[in-house]
C-alpha cells in the first residue's frame, strides 16, 4: 500500500508541481485547498488518477483529510498581487492554518515539511543569503501580511519540532516560474511573459538594476522532495543561485519570445529587495541538490504554456 500524502495549497502553481512529483514518487496524494488562489485546472490531467483526491477545505478551521504519512503545508498566496488583496487571509493560513497543518502531522506521526521564503530575509544586508541570517525585514510595511506570515509558520514549525517532538523540515524558496503560473500575478516572468508575447511594454520597476535568483519549477521541486527524504529540521534554502538583474530577465524574455516591445520604466515599489540570491552550499551539502536549469532554457520550456495562456486570456476580454 503506497503511504499517503496532504498537501495543503495544492492547487497552486509549486503545490501542483509537488502533487505530480509524490505521486511519480509512489506516493498517494491528498490535496486540501480552499481554490482562493489555487485553480483545478492545474490538476485535470489527474482526474482519472485513482492515487490522487481533492477537498475543498479551508484550513485556516481545524480539519482532518484521515490518516497520511507526510505533510506538505504550501497554502498561502504567493504572488504579489494575491496576498496584497487577501492580506488577512496570508496572515491566517501562515498562522492558524499552520497550526492545523502541524496538528494534522502530530495526530498522525507524519513527517511535516512546510514551504517558507527568501523574503523572509527582507531587503538583506547580507549577499548572498544564508540559512544563518536573520534578516533585515519591514515588518509592517505592504509586504508584511506575506513576510511576517512566513516567517511565524517558521516559527510555529519549529516550535512543534521542539514541544512535541514533531518530525518537521521548513525550505526556503527563491524566485520560481514555470507553467501554471497565473499570468496576472504579478511576478516578473509571468508580467513579462505575458507583455513580451502581447507586444506590450514590458514594465521594469525602478532602474531595473536590483536583482533576483530564477529557478525553473522541475529543479524547486526535485529540491522539497530531496529536502523531505532528509531529516534536517532547520531551513534549507532551495533556489537557483545565478543572480540576474531584472533588466537583464527582460532582455532573455524579449530574446526567447522573439517580441519587439520596448522597456518602461516604473517607480519601485516599497520595500521591494534590492537583490536576492541564495547560498546554497546547504542544499549541495546535506541534499546533494543543485539547479540543472539555466534561465534562458527554463523561460522557453515555459513558452507554450505562457503563449497559451495569454491567447486563452485575450479569447475570454474579447
Amino acid at each position: 500500500m503506497s503511504k499517503r500524502a496532504l498537501v495543503t495549497g495544492g492547487a497552486g502553481f509549486l503545490g501542483s508541481h509537488l502533487c505530480d512529483a509524490l505521486l511519480a514518487e509512489g506516493y498517494s496524494v491528498v490535496v486540501a485547498d480552499n481554490l482562493l488562489t489555487g485553480r483545478r485546472c492545474n490538476f485535470d490531467h489527474l482526474r482519472n488518477e485513482p492515487r490522487f483526491e481533492f477537498q475543498q477545505i479551508d484550513i485556516n478551521q481545524p480539519f482532518d483529510c484521515g490518516k497520511v504519512d507526510y505533510v506538505f503545508h504550501f497554502a498561502c498566496p504567493a504572488s504579489p498581487v494575491d496576498y496584497t488583496k487577501h492580506g488577512i487571509e496570508t496572515l491566517q493560513v501562515g498562522s492558524l492554518g499552520t497550526f492545523h497543518a502541524l496538528d494534522v502531522a502530530r495526530k498522525y506521526g507524519a513527517k511535516y515539511l512546510t514551504s517558507s521564503t527568501s523574503e523572509c530575509y527582507g531587503d538583506p544586508l547580507e549577499h548572498p543569503q544564508k540559512e544563518t541570517y536573520w534578516g533585515n525585514v519591514n515588518p509592517i510595511g505592504p509586504r508584511s501580511v506575506y513576510d511576517e506570515a512566513k516567517r511565524f509558520s517558521e516559527a510555529v514549525t519549529m516550535a512543534y519540532h521542539r514541544y512535541y517532538n514533531v518530525d518537521t523540515r521548513i525550505v526556503r524558496i527563491f524566485n520560481t516560474y514555470g507553467p501554471r503560473m497565473q499570468l496576472n500575478d504579478g511576478r516578473v516572468v509571468p508580467n513579462f511573459m505575458k507583455q513580451a508575447l502581447r507586444g506590450e511594454d514590458l514594465t521594469v520597476y525602478g532602474d531595473g538594476n536590483q536583482t533576483r535568483s530564477f529557478c525553473y519549477v522541475s529543479d524547486e521541486v526535485d529540491g522539497f522532495i530531496r529536502l523531505s527524504k532528509s531529516s534536517e529540521h532547520l531551513p534549507v534554502n532551495i533556489g537557483n543561485p545565478t543572480e540576474f538583474t531584472i533588466l537583464e530577465c527582460a532582455q532573455r524574455v524579449l530574446a526567447v519570445t522573439g517580441s519587439k516591445s520596448k522597456i518602461r520604466y516604473e517607480p519601485l515599489p516599497q520595500d521591494d529587495p534590492k537583490q536576492r540570491r541564495p547560498d546554497i552550499t546547504k542544499a549541495r551539502t546535506l541534499l546533494g541538490w543543485e539547479p540543472k536549469i539555466d534561465l534562458e532554457t527554463g523561460l522557453r520550456m515555459s513558452l507554450d504554456y505562457f503563449r497559451k495562456a495569454t491567447f486563452e486570456e485575450k479569447v475570454l476580454q474579447g
